[in-house]
């Protein structure tokens, strides 16, 4: 797939990138992007939650009443999950939500979301630019210019640049991030998708080809 260059000011530079299809032309495979986002958002579950069971309760554990003879259930210990102020019968215990995922299915996660994405024409290819400062303004009007202001969208970077992501990080729906941080999860989640022209390079060489 062929796609056009553009620079900030939203306008094309005569020049044109081609996508590969080894990586936004493959065969989308829906379990897999299920399954990657679903160990992605599991990642992001802290696992600190904790309720105290009739173990955990202080308080005596006396006998409260005879065995017999009152026309009630038999009763032991007030720690008992039966009475107020008891424990909690299989209550949550701190616990790692995450999960293996192998290499080649993750990899195959990426390049569905990624054929989806330039499928349905929300990938942008833009020259590489560098700001001298962080200056927020500077993306509005990159955004305004690719007229994608009202959209999610991510920056895909070819390595970190801190005056990029300075200016980014305070701008609702806009991420910023390199090639090999790129997720299933950001990507079905960003409206479009903004490739700087030489992060291209990098992806291709994340997926080994």
């Amino acid at each position: 797939m062929e796609v056009q260059v553009l620079n900030t000011a939203g306008k094309e530079t005569g020049r044109a990138v081609v996508l590969n299809d080894q990586i936004f032309g493959v065969e989308p495979n829906d379990h897999a992007i299920y399954l990657d986002v679903k160990q992605y958002l599991a990642a992001q579950r802290q696992g600190t939650h904790a309720a105290k069971e009739r173990a955990d309760i202080a308080g005596s554990t006396k006998k409260i009443k005879k065995q017999k003879g009152t026309g009630g259930a038999r009763a032991g210990s007030i720690k008992s999950p039966l009475f107020r102020g008891g424990g909690r019968v299989f209550g949550p215990r701190p616990r790692n939500y995450d999960f293996k995922l192998n290499k080649k299915v993750k990899a195959l996660a990426r390049k569905s979301a990624l054929t989806y994405k330039a499928q349905g024409s929300n990938i942008l290819v833009l020259e590489d630019f560098v700001l001298e400062t962080p200056k927020t303004k500077e993306i509005v009007a990159i955004s305004n210019n690719l007229k994608i202001n009202d959209k999610k969208f991510i920056f895909v970077l070819s390595e970190e640049n801190k005056n990029i992501y300075l200016s980014s990080r305070n701008l609702e729906g806009v991420n910023v991030i390199t090639a090999s941080e790129l997720t299933t999860y950001q990507i079905m989640n960003a409206g479009k998708i903004i490739l700087l022209e030489s992060s291209l390079g990098k992806i291709e060489e994340q997926f080994k080809i």
